[in-house]
């Protein structure tokens, strides 16, 4: 590739400065060159630089009219830190770069006639002599593994998303319809499915995915992570490369010209993004200068038990600058419409998976993770101030207060966070007998008892579908058609419920088998016509998400739900309002859980009658019986002061109804 040309954020009057101060020798392969204002350095070391990437890493640039590349890398424990590659033969001195004068720790230097596209690492020498072979921290593209190198590129993209960029306020805010579909983009489609060596590049994703997320209607996508990783069967959630997109599928403009097909197609794209922790592979983050420089050095804050991996020491400045600003990396320039920050309950938590003697206790005598809560805060703040049209969303799964409330509030500051209970108890009602459905109404009933201390998330994401959980539609009891009856009785209850949506792929066609990353998913299912059309389903709950107010109007205000009817626990059948802006919006919601069809079934609601069957999840187009619907609501004023009507239905076996 050939440079752009383009270097907007060069510091001129710093580096003027610095050039009238630093003699730049020509002769040397390495200039001693600095783009690091004072100012730069002063903001990244007190945990206040939120765009290092711009300053840091390899950049391409013109010095004294020579092109060339250059670099800089935190390493405050090294002795001396020098470039290596194909370039030189992998030569630990031929390329060195120099030390700050101002004791940062962050070494650089300019290398003449560098080119982009040349693999690269940081041969360091560091505590105690520990010599080691780094990765670039800030570098925007890597080797495909298992090669470990970074590599120099050129971030230019001309994007053509201008009308999404204008309106996305709009359909990324809390009122608008959400509907996520997850997706691990390696395991989606393969080229073959019996190799799990093998990868659709990110225009071929582009060229299936995109049409078939726009035909399922849902609003948005969520890449499971996209950054680099060396270990697929970590899902990407063990990352090296927190500004890099994974080459597994090509390079970055790949993926942004995916994002941008979503955006021209009026769907919004949001990243699973691990600022948690990360792995010890050899060129990555941990022991960075051999020393613990970007984890806890502390174990028992430093050590993850459950993913054996190692946690970000959030009390330094420099880490909060490199995790912030790889947060706004991705708004930037790839321009997400946000961001699922993954296992925020390992960050609060100083006790999280370990036993008493494994912690100490915050300064206070408490088990939050201070320095993390505090990053937390800053990193949702950021964000919003500098991307007001976007949302950030917790997978929180405790009951730690104010996730989703502003930090001026006291909150955490997140946009949404992912309802956990629902999830469980949800799965834990439909998964029991429908004869003892009506045991457990008080568990299904539960969430809307909290549901607004947050604004939640429903998931039925890729966690429920693997290690022995078994598939979405073998969790489902009954016979086939019972099975597919009941995962079409919960999707709309689902859907229904107040809050956002996320479903994971092939959970919208009945996978049959657990989610396998090695592989990719059983399309050979949608030539059967229970599969098939429960994709439809998924479809037609989609549209009226978007074109019924009433289903995301109000879907974090208590004026948006009534329940209105819970007193027919022997049989199931469960009632409840979805409210609008305008009451001619507001829908009900009908939900017989048994396999007994009940006809001539009566309701009592307040308010407007409702004369239409909007959708009925037993229609033959949905794969059901389609012998049990409502082409007449019948109704009858029985209070005409008090508004009160009844409603006498048909109910198809473990069917919903959604009236308006």
């Amino acid at each position: 590739m050939k440079a752009s040309g383009k270097n907007s954020d060069n510091n001129e009057p710093a580096v003027k400065k610095y050039e009238e101060e630093h003699f730049i020798d020509t002769t040397k392969k390495v200039w001693n060159y600095s783009r690091l204002s004072d100012e730069d350095v002063t903001n990244y070391q007190q945990g206040t630089h939120y765009s290092i990437y711009k300053k840091m890493g390899s950049h391409s640039i013109e010095v004294q009219g020579t092109w060339g590349m250059y670099f800089a890398v935190w390493a405050p424990n090294a002795t001396s830190v020098s470039v290596i590659g194909n370039f030189n033969h992998w030569n630990k001195q031929e390329h060195e770069l120099y030390p700050r004068w101002d004791k940062s720790g962050i070494w650089e230097g300019f290398i003449p006639g560098f080119n982009l596209g040349e693999s690269y690492k940081y041969h360091i020498v560091g505590f105690e002599g520990r010599a080691v072979d780094k990765g670039d921290p800030l570098a925007n593209f890597w080797e495909k593994r298992p090669l470990t190198a970074t590599i120099t590129w050129d971030m230019f993209y001309e994007w053509q998303d201008q009308e999404w960029m204008k309106s996305r306020k709009k359909n990324n805010s809390l009122d608008a319809p959400w509907s996520v579909y997850e997706v691990h983009l390696a395991s989606w489609q393969r080229p073959d499915k019996n190799d799990e060596e093998t990868y659709n590049t990110y225009d071929q994703i582009r060229e299936r995915l995109v049409p078939y997320v726009k035909e399922l209607g849902f609003t948005h996508v969520e890449f499971m992570p996209v950054m680099e990783h060396p270990f697929d069967g970590s899902w990407g959630y063990q990352c090296t490369g927190f500004v890099a997109a994974t080459s597994r599928f090509g390079d970055p403009q790949g993926l942004m010209r995916l994002i941008d097909a979503f955006h021209q197609e009026g769907i919004g794209v949001l990243l699973d993004w691990v600022p948690s922790h990360f792995p010890y592979d050899a060129h990555g983050l941990f022991m960075f200068d051999g020393t613990h420089t970007y984890e806890y050095a502390d174990m028992r804050k430093g050590f993850h038990p459950d993913w054996n991996s190692y946690i970000f020491n959030y009390k330094r400045g420099e880490v909060k600058s490199f995790l912030i600003s790889s947060a706004r990396y991705w708004f930037e320039l790839f321009h997400i419409d946000g961001i699922r920050v993954d296992a925020v309950s390992s960050m609060l938590k100083l006790n999280y998976s370990r036993e008493e003697g494994e912690w100490e206790p915050n300064e206070f005598g408490g088990n939050g993770n201070l320095e993390a809560i505090a990053f937390i805060k800053d990193l949702n703040e950021t964000i919003f101030r500098d991307f007001p049209d976007v949302q950030t969303i917790a997978e929180e799964a405790t009951d730690w207060p104010g996730v989703s409330k502003p930090t001026w509030q006291d909150g955490l500051g997140f946009g949404m966070k992912w309802m956990m209970g629902w999830m469980h108890d949800t799965l834990d009602y439909f998964k029991a007998d429908p004869v003892m459905r009506q045991s457990l109404q008080d568990k299904f009933s539960f969430s809307m008892m909290y549901f607004y201390d947050e604004n939640f998330m429903l998931p039925l994401s890729h966690d429920e579908i693997v290690h022995g959980k078994s598939p979405m539609l073998y969790k489902m009891p009954g016979d086939e058609w019972q099975k597919f009856a009941n995962l079409r009785l919960m999707y709309s209850y689902m859907w229904t419920h107040p809050g956002a949506k996320l479903l994971f792929m092939g959970d919208e066609f009945g996978q049959t088998t657990e989610w396998n990353y090695k592989t990719e998913l059983d399309w050979s299912l949608l030539q059967f016509d229970g599969h098939r059309l429960l994709k439809d389903c998924i479809s037609q709950l989609n549209t009226l998400l978007k074109t019924e107010s009433a289903l995301h109007d109000r879907q974090f205000s208590q004026e948006g739900f009534e329940w209105v009817d819970l007193d027919h626990r022997p049989e199931s059948v469960i009632v409840y309002k979805r409210k609008g802006k305008k009451a001619a919006d507001d829908l009900l919601i009908v939900l017989n859980m048994t396999p007994v069809p009940r006809m001539d079934w009566e309701i009592y609601t307040k308010g407007k009658k409702y004369t239409k069957e909007l959708f009925n999840s037993d229609e033959k187009a949905f794969w059901g019986t389609g012998s049990v619907f409502n082409p007449e609501i019948r109704t009858e004023l029985v209070d005409k002061k008090e508004k009160n009507w009844k409603i006498t239905l048909n109910l198809p076996a473990l069917g919903a109804l959604i009236l308006k």
